[in-house]
């Protein structure tokens, strides 16, 4: 019996227990229904907050694209109206230039047949003058010259002079301003150079070395090199000479090798010598690349290139003469910029003006005539061979290209400091400056001043008058150019003295 009420007594128990579970479990799920509500409430409130604001901030950023669209819009509508503007501009300024081209052949065609009338009217005077002279046209000529001359010297002179004031004033105000210019723009400095190399050793022991037994190991480096090598009393130092510039680097590096190994027979002079010439061929054409690419020249044989790294160790009055020649393409290329004329073909002419200076010494001829050989053989135009040609007076220059790098060449020669020269030369040249000068008859005295850039010259009051001053200053300008090689220019100033004299007793 107690089993039963045990029995019934749990079973009563778990009903209690499922009901009150029950219950919890219904209690619990509507909470969380009612906070699960509550949080989507929220979060559809957020979300509509969010999408509030991303649409307030969309309508802004289309609005300011807008107000940009229509400023740029605005912009571009004046940009374009100015450039119409330019147009007509433009097109005024051509219209007005034909019609100036159109006078101009006018008035060429009036001037044209003034000058055949004049020149049939002069025809007739000279066949009337003939006729009543009897005299011929070559005697008459020079008697109508001499009274010219003698009635109408005065006026000339003055004429002359105000001619040649007005040319030079103008001249020299135009090409002052471009050569200023150009030389403000480039600068570079200058390293004199000379025929010799001093070579550095560790002591004075090393020249016996150098020397070698019975002069075997000196006589073996000038055979293999082609210098002269001179081991003096100068402390510590050891003379290369040598007039090949090639040659006399060589020699150096080689010296320079063995003295660094210490080694010094004539085999390995040999062999030494032998590496020193590749390598000095290597920096020769290293050079030559280095010259071409600053200048931003293309299609140049690399033959070529090489012998114009040549230049690298050639040089004319202590002036390097590849970065003369750089300096000279630098300057003429500014030139032709500031005067319209072709740039590609003054950089070319002005880097290849000295090439001949590099094979001068192994080749017959003038470094001009070397020079145009070579420029003929690498196929350089007649335009860049003219001025290769003419920069030396070779011929006359008639391209605005060859008188742009004649005048470079000359700008950078005669610069302070771009060359110098041995006292023996300066001398030789001054010297011959004055003989020039003295070989015109009414020449009284002449000097050579401000180191041969100016020549004095005294004449005779009584055998030179104003009018043959002239003559005798354009004659002797003229001799010193032909006759004379010399840097820049030099100024021929004549100057004639008339005193009167007398006493009062």
């Amino acid at each position: 019996m107690q089993i039963i009420y045990i029995v019934l007594g749990v079973l009563v128990g778990g009903l209690v227990g499922y009901e009150i579970r029950k219950s919890l479990v219904t209690k619990r799920t509507k909470q969380a229904t009612e906070l699960a509500n509550k949080i989507l409430e929220e979060a559809n409130s957020q979300k509509k907050e969010v999408l509030l604001n991303a649409k307030d901030e969309s309508l802004k950023i289309i609005s300011e694209a807008k107000e940009d669209e229509k400023k740029r819009r605005e912009y571009l509508g004046a940009l374009e109206q100015k450039l119409l503007n330019k147009e007509d501009v433009l097109e005024k300024k051509v219209q007005d230039v034909e019609k100036v081209k159109d006078n101009l052949e006018k008035n060429k065609e009036e001037l044209e047949k003034t000058k055949e009338s004049i020149g049939e009217m002069k025809k007739k005077e000279e066949e009337e003058l003939l006729k009543i002279s009897k005299m011929s046209k070559e005697e008459a000529k020079e008697i109508l010259l001499q009274n010219v001359e003698k009635e109408m010297s005065p006026e000339l002179i003055k004429k002359i002079k105000q001619m040649e004031q007005e040319a030079r004033d103008q001249g020299e105000e135009k090409a002052r301003d471009i050569i200023g210019g150009v030389i403000e723009r480039y600068a570079a400095d200058y390293t004199s150079e000379t025929t010799v190399n001093t070579v550095l050793i560790p002591s004075d022991e090393m020249k016996g070395r150098i020397i070698g037994r019975e002069g075997r190991n000196i006589q073996a480096f000038e055979k293999a090199t082609g210098v002269d090598l001179i081991v003096d009393d100068t402390p510590e130092a050891v003379v290369i000479s040598s007039f090949d510039p090639i040659r006399r680097q060589v020699a150096k590096v080689a010296l320079e090798k063995l003295i660094y190994d210490g080694r010094i027979h004539p085999s390995r002079i040999e062999e030494v010598v032998d590496k020193a010439k590749k390598e000095v061929a290597a920096k020769l054409k290293e050079a030559g690349e280095a010259a071409v690419l600053d200048l931003g020249l293309t299609g140049i044989s690399p033959d070529l290139i090489k012998i114009l790294g040549r230049l690298k160790y050639r040089t004319s009055y202590g002036q390097n003469v590849l970065n003369h020649s750089l300096e000279v393409a630098k300057i003429s290329n500014m030139l032709a910029a500031e005067l319209g004329a072709d740039q590609a073909i003054v950089k070319k002419a002005g880097l290849f003006h000295d090439i001949g200076k590099a094979l001068d010494q192994d080749m017959e001829g003038s470094h001009i005539e070397i020079g145009c050989d070579i420029a003929r053989k690498y196929g350089f135009s007649s335009e860049i061979i003219h001025a290769i040609e003419a920069h030396h007076e070779g011929v006359e220059p008639t391209t605005i290209e060859a008188i742009i790098v004649k005048a470079a060449d000359a700008i950078s020669a005669a610069r302070p400091g771009a060359r110098r020269e041995s006292l023996e030369n300066y001398i030789k040249r001054l010297t011959e400056l004055e003989n020039i000068a003295n070989s015109f008859e009414g020449v009284e005295k002449s000097y050579a001043i401000q180191a041969g850039r100016e020549v004095r010259i005294i004449v005779k009051p009584e055998e030179i008058d104003d009018l043959s001053s002239i003559k005798l200053a354009n004659n002797i300008a003229a001799k010193i150019e032909k006759e004379m090689f010399y840097p820049g220019q030099i100024k021929v100033n004549v100057i004639r003295e008339t005193r009167a004299v007398d006493y009062a007793k």
